[in-house]
């Protein structure tokens, strides 16, 4: 059975702009350098004018404060439903910035064709925050590269590796089904369909 074949769309979100910083970190006695790359969040309507002249003076920069919520400070508190939703937003935006810049690169060289991206591309997770970057790169071969479900789940497979660091509840972290279904509802269908292809 090749599930999720099938290509979804989304409507009706909020658009986010990832904005790449890149910090060189030299080694220690060797010519080498390494690129770390950072994200910060940007949106792409910085001032409503429309509701700026009705008078709505916090509706007309609410989009802008919203996007540059999510990178302005990480690790919220999540003991409430908002800190919950903000980190969530948070894992998300790493993620989906980290993969769509890795498939960038992945085609400047290679084209359309991905059958080498996992010997081109390998992805540690540590611990669970970056776990929804497995179901991204999903996503985003099954919706927008056209691959079929059988072939991206094989190179997604093959492309992360993970490790858990703690066992400790805090470490571990849960989401619920709403909030997922909410903030990232195809995201969700994938999860379920993974865990009816694999039961």
């Amino acid at each position: 059975m090749d599930g999720g074949t099938e290509r979804s769309n989304w409507h009706n979100c909020a658009k986010v702009i990832a904005m790449a910083y890149d910090t060189p970190i030299p080694g220690f006695n060797t010519y080498n350098t390494n690129n770390l790359r950072l994200w910060r969040s940007r949106t792409n309507n910085t001032f409503d004018f429309s509701k700026f002249n009705s008078s709505d003076y916090q509706g007309a920069i609410q989009d802008r404060q919203d996007a540059e919520y999510i990178t302005s400070v990480l690790y919220p508190n999540d003991e409430t439903d908002a800190g919950k939703e903000l980190r969530l937003k948070q894992q998300y935006f790493f993620c989906s910035a980290s993969i769509y810049d890795i498939i960038r690169r992945y085609k400047k060289l290679h084209n359309d064709e991905f059958n080498k991206f996992p010997s081109k591309n390998q992805i540690q997770l540590n611990d669970t925050h970056p776990a929804i970057s497995t179901v991204e790169l999903l996503r985003i071969l099954i919706d927008e590269e056209k691959l079929t479900f059988d072939k991206a789940w094989n190179i997604m497979y093959q492309t992360f590796a993970y490790t858990n660091h703690t066992v400790l509840p805090e470490a571990l972290e849960k989401w619920s089904v709403d909030l997922i279904g909410r903030l990232l509802p195809r995201h969700l269908e994938l999860i379920y369909l993974i865990n009816h292809l694999y039961i």
